[in-house]
């Protein structure tokens, strides 16, 4: 894939908010197929599917984005909506309510959809302090998202990638780590693995992560990179 999943999601996000539900569908597509996709993004294709009249792809959309996050919402709405369309009545009933449920307030003082938020908030004032060269004030606002919402694996990944740039390793391995074994497929946490264990001169854990990356991804250029690096050192 050529884009990163995050610029693939918000390009689709834009798509869908100019009223292109179709274009949304193309962008998401790829995305989607390569396993990288987090709730969000197939909760958005579960959506514009809907919008477009494919209830039955929508229904799938939903239930994977519920797969990768069970407290997810938006996602529990719109597949209740849609089980509703479908005539599906008593199932619909139930996603209801599961979004009724989840929409009081929880461990962290707030409700699932307003946590959800502040967390996504956190996360695009970051971005504006990575933006303006303020690493550490990044660092602090991904922080504050992931305690917040702990299950969004993409919060996570961005939050163990500026630990990278911080040269805060240590920490970004074990993130990293974590990741992984909650998401096997996620190409990129495999390839940022790699670099950290490479840093931190643990070549054969280097070697192993971005080997992973490669049965995932043969024709990633990158982590082809990171091995003919690795075999240069003589990893």
């Amino acid at each position: 894939m050529d884009a990163r999943p995050d610029h693939l999601l918000k390009s689709a996000r834009e798509r869908f908010d100019a009223g292109d539900p179709y274009g949304a569908i193309h962008l998401l597509t790829e995305l989607v197929a390569s396993g990288q996709a987090f709730a969000d993004a197939h909760n958005l294709y579960g959506l514009c599917h809907a919008i477009v009249g494919r209830q039955e792809e929508a229904l799938v959309a939903f239930d994977r984005a519920l797969q990768l996050n069970a407290r997810y919402v938006d996602a529990h709405l719109n597949r209740a909506l849609t089980l509703n369309d479908l005539g599906r009545y008593e199932e619909a009933a139930a996603a209801f309510a599961s979004a009724q449920e989840l929409g009081r307030v929880d461990h962290t003082g707030f409700s699932a959809p307003v946590a959800s938020r502040l967390a996504n908030l956190h996360a695009d004032l970051a971005e504006a302090y990575v933006e303006a060269g303020g690493l550490p004030q990044a660092l602090t606002q991904l922080e504050l998202a992931a305690a917040l919402r702990p299950e969004f694996v993409d919060l996570r990944y961005r939050m163990a990638r500026l630990c990278l740039e911080v040269a805060a390793t240590d920490r970004a391995r074990h993130e990293l780590e974590t990741i992984v074994a909650q998401r096997p497929q996620f190409v990129d946490a495999h390839a940022s693995l790699g670099m950290a264990c490479y840093l931190m001169k643990d070549l054969p854990a280097a070697r192993a992560a971005w080997e992973r990356a490669r049965a995932l991804a043969p024709d990633d250029k990158r982590v082809s990179a990171y091995l003919a690096l690795l075999a240069r050192v003589g990893g």
